[in-house]
């Protein structure tokens, strides 16, 4: 397994070839604090929280910090993770799309996977053999370069899932898609504590049915539908990956009436909390061999 890293103390960057070794390793939590950014071929299954995929053509997928990642294999050793932490890149001025909170790293499965054009995949290896050569370096610009290449990568990223989704000729698009991206962000933060589409669309002065119509024009789902979908991601992961019950899981994601929450729950996923951890546990847990 080939695993470089710059790593000041404070701020890391690094890239694992996914061969063996890296692949079991990424299975693990070695990563789960890093924003990770996975290149992967086509036919793979990848598990990303809860959710699962199969890739149909070179990809990349991004994701946040905490999430869980698991892939069981990858036909070829063209994969690689690449991994940085908040303190190496994440928010600055000008940088809205390509930041750790931007549109690659939505919560959204329509975002989470970036389908890459065959013929640019020669790119994304191209970039990160640069990325790898610079950690050979000893150099007073190594971080500044290292962020560079980073940020052509998440540049290119953007490009990519752009053309494939977003009208660049229709201003009108460009606009709503980064009022989406604000909304999505705001999500983010208050989800727990406000569960309206009327909270989040007077945070960003506009008013609800301007918010629901801009979300229409994108062919996304409406912004209830979002606030939900959001809550019932949370609710999935504290049920898999804690012991708390439906009660204080409800508590928890802000509703005071847990019979309330249970319905939203069993309407969105067709089981109830208890009969999705039963089920999910059940599908995941390792089948014994006969000794």
């Amino acid at each position: 397994m080939k695993n470089n890293i710059y790593d000041t103390g404070l701020k890391v960057i690094g890239t694992v070839l996914l061969d063996s070794q890296g692949l079991a390793l990424i299975n693990t939590d070695v990563y789960s604090n890093f924003i990770r950014i996975l290149f992967i071929p086509k036919g793979v299954n990848i598990q990303v929280d809860i959710d699962s995929f199969a890739t149909t053509s070179p990809t990349l997928v991004f994701i946040s910090p905490d999430q869980l990642l698991r892939i069981d294999s990858i036909p070829d050793s063209s994969a690689f993770l690449l991994y940085y932490n908040r303190d190496f890149y994440c928010i600055q001025l000008n940088d809205k799309q390509v930041a750790c909170d931007g549109l690659l790293f939505s919560q959204f499965n329509r975002m989470r996977l970036t389908p890459v054009p065959n013929e640019q995949a020669a790119f994304i290896h191209y970039m990160i053999g640069q990325i790898n050569d610079e950690f050979l370096l000893k150099d007073p610009t190594q971080e500044e370069m290292l962020r560079t290449y980073l940020k052509q990568l998440l540049i290119k990223s953007t490009r990519f899932w752009r053309q494939r989704f977003v009208n660049e000729d229709d201003p009108v698009e460009n606009k709503d898609l980064e009022i989406f991206r604000k909304f999505v962000q705001l999500v983010e933060v208050f989800y727990k504590e406000k569960h309206s589409v009327a909270d989040y669309a007077e945070m960003m002065h506009l008013a609800p049915k301007t918010l629901t119509h801009k979300f229409k024009r994108l062919n996304l789902p409406q912004p209830g539908e979002v606030i939900k979908n959001r809550i019932i991601l949370e609710a999935k992961r504290l049920l898999v990956y804690t012991e708390r019950t439906a009660k204080e899981i409800a508590y928890e994601l802000g509703y005071d009436d847990p019979a309330y929450f249970s319905r939203i729950f069993q309407i969105k996923t067709d089981r109830s909390p208890s009969g999705f951890r039963e089920s999910y546990l059940l599908m995941n847990t390792p089948v014994k061999q006969a000794s």
